[in-house]
């Protein structure tokens, strides 16, 4: 482990977080005890920071690809899935959100634990703050990621999206709607000062 690491556990998994990547928070664990992955489903773990959801779909899943735009999230995301040996069913992309991957390529499940909080400033500097500003409305990144979701399903393909009551569910759940996708909340969260944090599922 590096020295610079902090070691995170879930369950019987464990995740060494570096330091200019996302560290699982309250959002990452309910994210994993709701996630449903089938056996030899293929799963895109988007903005994969230290990897710890798509390392847990590993277990059921034929291949994960995942994705960030922090080159250093790519090479965390890789030291753990050697460390919790899945490293044979994850395959790793770098670059914002569905850029680098083939749109030919279609998934049965995509996860994404978005960018969600509202920042004054559109565009930030450091790798680390990429993984929670949201932009002005908090949706920045979460209207990109609800446009283009659709061509990147297998047709009984299914998301699960996770994102913070302050950058609007409802608004969410309207998009979706608008892409042709029945959608649920399937878990929440409270936090303090009258935030909570939500886990959607979307279905073609």
């Amino acid at each position: 482990m590096s020295l610079s690491a902090k070691r995170v556990y879930f369950s019987d998994y464990f995740f060494d977080v570096w330091e200019d990547v996302y560290e699982p928070a309250e959002d990452s664990f309910l994210f994993a005890e709701n996630l449903e992955v089938q056996k030899a489903e293929t799963v895109l773990d988007m903005g994969t920071g230290c990897g710890i959801l798509g390392i847990i779909a590993a277990e059921k899943a034929k291949t994960v690809v995942a994705v960030d735009v922090n080159p250093f999230a790519i090479s965390c995301a890789r030291e753990n899935a050697n460390l919790n040996d899945v490293q044979n069913k994850m395959r790793y992309l770098q670059g914002d959100l569905f850029m680098p991957l083939s749109g030919r390529f279609k998934f049965d499940v995509v996860l994404f634990n978005a960018p969600y909080l509202p920042v004054n400033n559109a565009e930030t500097e450091a790798w680390i703050e990429r993984a929670w500003a949201g932009g002005a409305t908090g949706r920045q990144v979460i209207n990109r990621f609800i446009s283009e979701i659709p061509n990147h399903l297998k047709k009984t393909g299914r998301v699960f999206l996770m994102q913070s009551t302050l950058a609007d569910v409802d608004e969410s759940l309207r998009r979706f709607a608008a892409c042709g996708m029945s959608t649920r909340v399937v878990a929440e969260y409270a936090l303090p000062l009258f935030e909570k944090i939500k886990l959607i599922e979307s279905q073609i």
